[in-house]
């Protein structure tokens, strides 16, 4: 049996390691309010730092809450990018899953970053579905952190 696009990396143990996918988990601070509150901008900005990795864009929803704020996902061939925004505290919080080795949701991050002009902004990396090298199956075992920045 043979595993379609999984990632290798080093484990901490300093083994290499397979694993099905990359999470990103964003937190960016100090955002331009009035972009974190635009449903269309954030929408565009989304699709945009999925091209940017990679990806391939299957579907999209956003949704505009009142009075503010802006929830969205796009849905990836890969996985997905999604978003939860707090304008009046110029906060958003991004996910960034990405199965396989064709994308980097690292890219996704810097992108997002530089674009809702972010002063701070942090991420922790996990590692998803772990393959067993043994018996070539997932892990029963939760996702490792990766890197924390």
């Amino acid at each position: 049996m043979e595993i379609t696009s999984p990632f290798t990396s080093m484990s901490k143990n300093g083994k290499q390691q397979v694993h099905l996918g990359q999470h990103v988990l964003a937190e960016f601070f100090e955002c331009d309010p009035n972009i974190l509150n635009n449903v269309s901008l954030v929408e565009k900005l989304m699709i945009e730092a999925a091209l940017e990795c990679g990806a391939t864009i299957v579907q999209k929803c956003f949704h505009m809450f009142n009075p503010y704020g802006v929830s969205g996902v796009v849905i990836i061939a890969e996985s997905h990018l999604a978003i939860h925004t707090w304008p009046e505290l110029g906060y958003a919080a991004v996910d960034l899953f990405t199965c396989g080795d064709k994308c980097d949701p690292k890219i996704s991050y810097a992108y997002l970053k530089k674009m809702f002009n972010s002063k701070n902004a942090s991420f922790t990396e996990l590692k998803r579905g772990i393959i067993d090298e043994e018996t070539l199956k997932v892990a029963q075992t939760p996702f490792e952190l990766s890197t924390q920045f």
